[in-house]
């Protein structure tokens, strides 16, 4: 059979669309560089880049090998890495021969378990929170640019997820499937587009029918000290109340409520 890159160009082809598979290893620095190339000299230019590779070896912490942290790691932070940096290199130099802004946009791939910690995943949780740092440098970095960089926390059944949904199966025929990968495609079509040219450094949760907006981590709670520093008996007096009979991960646990109230 086909790779699955080769199928999806059949089907775009098919639809009366254009493209081009590359078989290559995108944490491989240089094959990421080729794949970049490929599309300028393919299509001229390169207008978008979505990042969605990925790979689990899920395990506890306390059983993980490191080959098991080091191949998520790889696939998942290093290989968004790598076309982050060949494409804003491409759009730097671009918008230096027109001496202004360009047309780009990047769409990262993260995922809720760097939110909410998820236990057998501490390999996957640190590589999706590394995405979110990764993309909010580059928002910051590419805007003057006119390039945008986002990311997406999607739950969808896919290659990769079809185990951790294993629970979920799909529903009959008519009924709505909130893991259905087509209620995510829209938002990155439209993070993609033009219109959301002021669209950056924003992380969004989506699934079946819901997109929700998250914000940079606030201030909780502050508590100061009159002297140079606190003692250990001081800051004891201070956050053991503040923390006793507050339930784990609270601020995250909203996150999760707030994606399930408006998913139906």
């Amino acid at each position: 059979p086909a790779p699955p890159a080769e199928e999806v160009v059949a089907e775009i082809r098919a639809a009366g669309g254009q493209a081009t598979a590359h078989l290559g290893d995108v944490a491989d620095y240089e094959d990421a560089r080729g794949l970049v190339q490929l599309a300028v000299d393919t299509y001229g230019q390169l207008d978008i880049l979505v990042n969605n590779a990925g790979i689990l070896r899920d395990r506890m912490v306390f059983s993980m090998s490191e080959e098991e942290w080091d191949t998520v790691i790889r696939v998942h932070l290093k290989g968004h890495f790598n076309t982050v940096h060949f494409a804003s290199v491409h759009w730097r130099e671009r918008s230096k021969a027109a001496g202004g802004p360009v047309y780009g946009r990047i769409v990262n791939t993260s995922s809720e378990a760097f939110l909410a910690g998820s236990a057998g995943q501490p390999n996957y949780a640190a590589a999706k929170g590394g995405i979110v740092g990764l993309t909010t440098s580059t928002a910051a970095a590419l805007g003057k640019y006119g390039v945008t960089a986002n990311v997406i926390c999607p739950r969808a059944r896919t290659r990769m997820t079809e185990d951790v949904f294993a629970g979920f199966e799909v529903p009959a025929e008519g009924d709505l499937d909130r893991l259905a990968p087509e209620h995510v495609s829209p938002l990155v079509g439209y993070l993609a587009s033009p219109s959301a040219a002021h669209v950056n450094g924003q992380c969004f949760v989506v699934h079946g029918g819901m997109v929700a907006v998250l914000e940079r981590p606030k201030v909780a709670a502050k508590f100061d000290t009159g002297k140079d520093r606190f003692s250990v008996a001081e800051l004891d007096e201070l956050l053991t109340p503040y923390y006793e009979g507050r339930p784990p991960n609270e601020t995250f646990a909203a996150v999760e409520v707030l994606g399930l109230k408006h998913g139906g």
